[in-house]
């Protein structure tokens, strides 16, 4: 059996249905909400038939949160490609594993993609830049591409949707199973068929996504300073949802400062989601790596569960970091 392992964002899925427009093979898929990124310990080294030639292909997750587990398939004998752009340690050398990582922190795994396989899908790689953020850089290839302005927006529009519907504490947290999502877009050719499809999960998260906006539009921070600003939000299920798109709007929309959005656990503890200054993208993943369940990239970073009483050190470690 062959296994397609991604991130339940729009990196990961935008990365996918790039990879299976261009080479449809039937795969299990392994993913779930955006902050799931310990992936690859869901699959099972029996299940892939090395004499059959199955493969297992990861996308968007840290290969350093999944060394153990792939080390465990390589020794199996499973072969696996790897694409990503977060932190990986040191990598493996192994004759079974294929690495395409790019941790410049102005790429994604989806246009890391769109390179391996010449452009041949770039307008759904436009997209997955979008998603993930890099507005400046999915603008410059939409140029190349002779797209219209309205063309872009488009793109944005719909990267941002995909990318908002990964976030949440558990898989029924979102709007689409991130796999369903996946496997519904794949219909697609292009993301513009999408788009212009009224019955397509465009439409659906379009209006989702109005309604869960509403939660921050006039949101004041909890804190600030020269440096970093910092909201919170309630422990409901759209603060989960709307956490990781809003921090990136708050990074677009003061593009010097750190951005913080903290959103309250059941359990007391806080999920948290910062952003570089986009004029300073690097040292997010440091930052949060200081933390025990924290991890991501330079630009954009989280921790999943920081108790109360670190808030203050979170805040000051970020205020540091910046204006140093």
């Amino acid at each position: 059996m062959n296994f397609d392992v991604f991130n339940g964002d729009a990196d990961g899925i935008i990365s996918l249905i790039q990879l299976r427009l261009a080479q449809p093979k039937s795969a299990k898929l392994v993913t779930g909400v955006k902050r799931n990124v310990e992936l690859l310990a869901n699959v099972d080294a029996c299940e892939v038939n090395t004499s059959a030639g199955d493969e297992v292909l990861v996308l968007d997750v840290s290969l350093d949160k999944n060394k153990d587990a792939l080390n465990t398939l390589l020794e199996s004998g499973a072969k696996v490609t790897y694409f990503d752009h977060h932190k990986s340690g040191d990598i493996p050398t192994h004759p079974n594993l294929t690495c395409h990582i790019d941790l410049d922190p102005n790429t994604c795994t989806a246009l890391i993609v769109n390179k391996q396989l010449k452009g041949q899908f770039v307008h759904w790689a436009i997209a997955g830049a979008y998603g993930d953020n890099l507005l400046s850089v999915a603008d410059e290839l939409a140029k190349q591409c002779q797209l219209s302005m309205t063309q872009r927006e488009q793109l944005k529009e719909l990267g941002t949707l995909i990318n908002y519907n990964g976030y949440g504490r558990e898989v029924s947290d979102l709007h689409f199973d991130p796999a369903e999502l996946y496997k519904e877009l794949l219909n697609y050719h292009s993301p513009f068929d999408a788009i212009d499809d009224p019955k397509s999960p465009f439409h659906v998260l379009r209006k989702a996504y109005a309604e869960d906006w509403a939660l921050v539009e006039s949101l004041a921070p909890l804190t600030q300073t020269d440096v970093v600003r910092v909201f919170e939000l309630p422990d409901i299920a759209a603060s989960r949802r709307i956490s990781g798109v809003y921090g990136n709007y708050l990074a677009n929309q003061n593009p010097d400062r750190a951005s913080v959005v903290l959103t309250s656990n059941s359990d007391l503890s806080y999920t948290v989601s910062l952003r570089a200054p986009l004029n300073n993208k690097q040292g997010a993943v440091k930052i949060c790596g200081e933390f025990k369940t924290g991890g991501g990239r330079e630009a954009a970073a989280g921790i999943n569960r920081l108790k109360k009483h670190d808030i203050v050190n979170l805040i000051q470690k970020t205020h540091d970091y910046y204006s140093g």
